[in-house]
């Protein structure tokens, strides 16, 4: 038996199965983890949600940015952006089957000592806090008030976790930390404009995982969603967004629960199926 914690698939079907023959990744014995933004960009997106629907509990995903912004799609909340390949799933025949499925999908997973997001973490949230701040998102998503949470969900302020915080401010920040943050700064204010490697931090702002004494430092965190992150080789943070959508590779962390041994697999998705 092993888990596989995978980066942002983002709708490259063939790679993803690529990817599976190359761990020869069987349902009865092991364990996929899928770190959010399982659509958008590429070019198959409905063949990588029915896959995932297929493998019932040898699948466990995460939702990601680009996930919800399926969601608001799918209501008429936002439009089309550049670059989205989101057609194919509006378009199905299952389209509803698929999106109720992926909003019953978590933000977050704790599972053999690894807590597992899309994006990142405050740094003044613990591990059990992040567990209960995400089960609220989910479970405001996969209930009958999901589409006026979607409608209320964009947007950059309140820009910090204060427990004070109620209704939709309170889920907005829970889900901009989980699904959108990279940089904040030592107090947890979030900053959503730079997008680049850890030196491309704009001014009191760094990487959400260097900020000194984080509640979760003595978590191993696996993440998405940074694919310009580079020279990230720490034992405490885990990134598996490895640029599949963009020419370069879809990642997977193997993880044996018995012995906690660790091994990187990727596969090359420099493919014609690929979108730019």
């Amino acid at each position: 038996m092993a888990m596989y914690l995978i980066g942002d698939v983002q709708g490259c079907d063939q790679a993803l199965q690529r990817l599976l023959d190359k761990i020869q990744f069987s349902p009865s014995r092991d364990t996929l983890f899928l770190l959010g933004d399982l659509v958008n960009r590429g070019p198959d997106n409905i063949a990588v949600l029915r896959r995932l629907q297929k493998l019932e509990n040898s699948a466990r995903c995460l939702l990601g940015n680009h996930d919800l912004h399926l969601m608001a799609m799918h209501l008429g909340l936002s439009k089309p952006k550049r670059g989205d390949t989101l057609q194919d799933i509006l378009n199905a025949p299952d389209r509803l089957a698929v999106i109720d499925w992926l909003r019953a999908q978590p933000l977050a997973i704790y599972e053999a000592g690894v807590l597992m997001v899309h994006a990142g973490v405050l740094p003044q949230w613990t591990l059990s806090q992040t567990m209960s701040l995400a089960t609220e998102v989910q479970n405001v998503l996969s209930g009958p008030d999901w589409a006026d949470f979607i409608s209320h969900m964009y947007g950059s302020q309140p820009d910090r976790w204060q427990a004070h915080l109620i209704g939709h401010d309170r889920l907005r920040v829970i889900v901009n930390s989980l699904t959108r943050l990279r940089f904040c700064t030592p107090e947890g204010a979030m900053e959503f404009a730079h997008h680049g490697d850890v030196s491309n931090a704009p001014p009191g702002y760094m990487p959400w995982f260097d900020v000194p004494d984080r509640q979760t430092r003595d978590t191993t965190v696996a993440f998405g969603h940074w694919s310009s992150l580079s020279a990230l080789n720490r034992d405490d943070v885990i990134e598996l967004d490895t640029g599949c959508v963009w020419g370069r590779c879809l990642s997977a962390l193997k993880i044996d629960p018995g012995s906690g041994s660790r091994e990187k697999i990727h596969v090359s998705c420099r493919e014609p199926e690929l979108s730019s």
